[in-house]
């Protein structure tokens, strides 16, 4: 999911535009986000602490719906997590350049302490003795009066150089300040990126244990209508014209990831979670989208549904929390749950919040 950027290695380094429901629009089945393949998604689900039973009953039908509703609550935790490690990684790159300008105000600092040093010496070396005296003293008046003049002048930039150091100083401080400020900063963030981390481990988890509990028939039921989903004819229909090329491309690349497996924090290009996809197909387009699906419902004008076309961004739920793309022919490409694979369904699968044009 969150991509880490190599560190940089330079000679300073030391150290809302308010939406209208569609109104009528039912939705099908929640769907949501799953463990990252190589993050251990295997793992993840097991590795929950033990609490109790997310659900009562054995009844098959009631268990799917539970499940199904975790699934929901696990994307709407995951798109949590995805806004925290985008503002993590944003938080990364303003430390370093906060260090890196820290570390060029030490060089001038350091600088300036060396000119002034010089300076220093120089008026040492022209005599400290008092200036009358010194020409009463002197055998050559004139050659005096040159170097006290000399001396003025030592005098005078040393005073600016003085100021000039003060200055940079301050500076320094600040920036070492801001550099402080900003790794705390990203030191909680860090901390509430772990929180929704283990809160999306909790509901798949449990979604999980409940799976568990179905009879063998009914998950590989589940299975199976999860793994064929999204391949039924149509889903190639005519698609119309696109919003525009980058759109058409953006389309295409979306179109190229159907079948790729769901995960969660993952944003291609060999798994996704649901704005993953969307960001990562506008990406190939060179179009860069917000990372989560609450992000991108403000990432281009809003349109009305029956105007939608191929490029689109379909927004679900009133809580933004699932996003799709319009792919034309009614349909929507999105990577849906755990378990299941980037395909295309209904476009009025669950609750249209908003459709987008990039």
């Amino acid at each position: 999911m969150v991509s880490h950027r190599s560190p940089r290695h330079g000679s300073h380094r030391r150290a809302d535009r308010q939406r209208a429901p569609y109104p009528g629009v039912f939705g099908l089945s929640a769907r949501v986000t799953a463990l990252s393949a190589a993050a251990g998604a295997a793992a993840a689900l097991t590795a929950v602490p033990a609490g109790a039973d997310p659900g009562g009953g054995s009844d098959p039908a009631a268990v799917s719906a539970r499940v199904d509703r975790l699934y929901t609550e696990a994307e709407r935790a995951t798109e949590r997590y995805n806004a925290v490690a985008e503002r993590v990684e944003d938080l990364r790159g303003q430390v370093e350049r906060a260090q890196d300008g820290a570390a060029r105000d030490q060089a001038r600092v350091n600088r300036l302490r060396g000119t002034l040093g010089a300076l220093a010496n120089a008026q040492y070396r022209s005599g400290g003795t008092a200036p009358v005296l010194a020409l009463l003293l002197s055998d050559d008046p004139e050659d005096y009066l040159a170097r006290a003049a000399v001396l003025e002048r030592i005098h005078s930039r040393q005073a600016a150089r003085i100021r000039v150091l003060q200055r940079a100083a301050r500076a320094l401080e600040q920036r070492r300040t801001e550099a402080r400020g900003k790794l705390a900063e990203l030191g909680r963030q860090r901390e509430a990126l772990s929180r929704h981390r283990a809160s999306v481990q909790r509901k798949l988890g449990a979604a999980q244990r409940l799976l568990n509990r179905l009879p063998a028939e009914q998950r590989a039921a589940r299975e199976r209508a999860a793994r064929d989903a999204g391949r039924a004819p149509g889903a190639t229909a005519d698609a119309g014209p696109a919003s525009s090329p980058r759109a058409a491309a953006a389309v295409a690349a979306a179109r190229r990831a159907v079948g790729s497996p769901y995960a969660w924090g993952q944003s291609g290009p060999y798994a996704f979670d649901c704005s993953g996809l969307t960001a990562w197909a506008y990406g190939r387009a060179g179009v860069a989208l917000p990372r989560t699906s609450q992000g991108q419902l403000h990432a281009g004008r809003h349109v009305p549904l029956d105007r939608a076309r191929p490029g689109d961004l379909v927004v679900y739920r009133s809580d933004a929390s699932h996003v799709g793309m319009y792919v034309g022919g009614g349909q929507v490409v999105h990577a849906p749950h755990p378990g299941a694979r980037v395909r295309y369904d209904p476009v009025g699968m669950l609750p249209v919040a908003a459709v987008v044009r990039p």
